[in-house]
């Protein structure tokens, strides 16, 4: 590790296999924890390169638990998280109007850090119980179109890192890998990301990891479409900034996308907009994210118009809430 971390003092690169024999060592308690503190701090400093995340990836993903799922073709919509916005669950909500629309979603999230509420929060609330259960898993995907994956029973590595990452007073590269480590291992993923650094080194990695991508950053600063002004989308296909408008849909206000206080208050703006009883801006800007997801998952062959009335129509029909009725049941 001395060797390692002089090598990223005088700025010299990684390979994505040395970064993936780190990871697995500091599993297996290889590094004092100093040694690791070091590491963090160095490679934030430097900033990390698409082979080296790529190959802590590969590392989480080799001593974490998989999850072979018997489907196709599936997406998970999930962002960077660390904005700062304190918004709903949007990406959560997202996935419920994807899975009402008749396509396959494996959520992969984990509890709040840095908002109110986050993915597992709302789960939890409404009485879901996780699992990392193989069977159960996969009936909830084929059964209702969706599974949910809580991040701690499957990436392992995560908590040997865990009280380094909460003493430091930055974020390290380990909040970049959220997004990327879904033990499904997607074909498909739509991700929010916070600013555009963030939107070039992500595209890099699904070129090379080879799946099917759509990458959205608000310029504003918000890690999805917030419709609070442009927007920016990456894809296999274009690259393009939006404006609200060109979706149909009026410019939100800051306050119509928070979380509220509590967790309880987030819970009821989910579910207002799965009863389609939401602010009009909350209905917006959770079709606008569910319409770049299933955009992704047909390889961009549907207009964003079109994938926007597919959303639509999950709401409206029922069938979103529908869904997420049938996941409870399931995974309760």
């Amino acid at each position: 590790m001395k060797e390692i971390l002089n090598r990223i003092l005088n700025h010299e690169e990684l390979t994505r296999e040395e970064t993936k024999n780190i990871l697995i060592g500091i599993t297996q308690s290889q590094y004092p924890t100093e040694q690791v503190t070091a590491l963090l701090t160095s490679l934030q400093m430097r900033g990390i390169t698409v082979d080296e995340l790529l190959g802590f990836r590969d590392g989480i993903l080799e001593t974490g638990v998989p999850v072979p799922l018997n489907c196709d073709r599936y997406i998970d919509v999930v962002g960077t998280g660390g904005d700062r916005k304190n918004t709903f669950n949007i990406s959560t909500t997202s996935c419920f109007v994807i899975a009402g629309a008749g396509y396959k979603v494996a959520k992969h999230g984990n509890y709040a850090a840095t908002s109110t509420s986050g993915a597992s929060n709302v789960i939890a609330n409404h009485g879901v119980h996780f699992t990392d259960d193989l069977d159960k898993l996969n009936r909830s995907i084929n059964e209702c179109g969706i599974v949910y994956l809580h991040a701690q029973l499957f990436a392992k590595a995560m908590k040997f890192v865990g009280p380094i990452r909460k003493a430091l007073p930055f974020p390290t590269f380990f909040n970049l890998l959220g997004p990327i480590v879904n033990p499904s291992q997607p074909q498909c993923q739509l991700l929010g990301v916070a600013n555009l650094d963030q939107m070039r080194l992500y595209s890099n990695v699904y070129q090379k990891i080879g799946i099917d991508y759509g990458i959205v950053n608000s310029i504003d600063g918000y890690d999805e479409i917030s419709l609070t002004g442009d927007f920016k989308v990456t894809t296999n296909n274009y690259e393009r900034i939006f404006s609200p408008a060109d979706l149909g849909f009026e410019k939100a206000k800051p306050e119509e996308l928070q979380a509220g206080a509590n967790e309880q208050e987030a819970k009821q703006i989910f579910d207002a907009v799965l009863e389609n009883r939401a602010l009009p801006a909350q209905k917006h800007i959770v079709l606008a994210n569910a319409a770049f997801g299933i955009q992704v998952l047909e390889k961009g062959q549907k207009s964003i118009e079109e994938c926007v009335e597919i959303a639509r129509e999950s709401i409206d029909s029922g069938k979103a809430l529908h869904t997420f009725k049938k996941f409870v049941e399931l995974n309760s």
